[in-house]
């Protein structure tokens, strides 16, 4: 079932927030490794979310 652009994009920052609380635990125990895969993770998404064009074209 396709989903619309809007829809995507909440996972995608469903996604984010996860990262964060990752992110804040990571730090807490100085875990250099995680924190490098956590900034991995970030870029990925951010480059879909925030890419141009976008997804669908507005009609």
């Amino acid at each position: 079932m396709p989903i619309s652009e809007k829809e995507y994009n909440g996972y995608l920052f469903d996604q984010l927030a996860i990262l964060e609380r990752l992110e804040r635990v990571a730090a807490a125990e100085k875990s250099e490794g995680v924190l490098k895969e956590i900034a991995f993770e970030r870029k990925q998404i951010e480059r879909k979310l925030y890419q141009q064009p976008p997804l669908v074209k507005q009609e």
